[in-house]
Parts: C-alpha cells; sequence; structure tokens
C-alpha cells in the first residue's frame, strides 16, 4: 500500500516519530501548550501507532 510511491506503514512511521517528539518536548515544558492539546496528541499517537503496527503486521 503506497501513497504517491511512499509506504503508508513509512508515512505513519514518521508521523509516530513526529508524535512521540511533541510529547516529549510538550511533557518537559520545553514547548508550552495546553494540558488539553497535550491530551489529545497523546490520543493521536496511540491511534497512529495501533494503525502503524497493524499494517505492519499484515504486511508481512
Amino acid at each position: 500500500m503506497t501513497i504517491g510511491g511512499v509506504s503508508i506503514i513509512l508515512i505513519l512511521g514518521i508521523c509516530n516519530l513526529l508524535l512521540i517528539l511533541f510529547q516529549l518536548l510538550s511533557g518537559l515544558r520545553v514547548i508550552k501548550v495546553k494540558f488539553g492539546v497535550h491530551k489529545k496528541t497523546g490520543i493521536a499517537l496511540v491511534v497512529f501507532a495501533t494503525v502503524h503496527g497493524l499494517l505492519g503486521f499484515f504486511a508481512s
């Protein structure tokens, strides 16, 4: 499965990396965000990571 010749699994992996970095930086208060934003991005991270893992599992 690809989008524009790039694997969906790779795209989700990059999104996961960016979400993890955001969670880390906002949790350490390097980036100042409201708790609601931190909470919503955490939920998005769980969803993206689950889809990423399932696609990786079924692709192999």
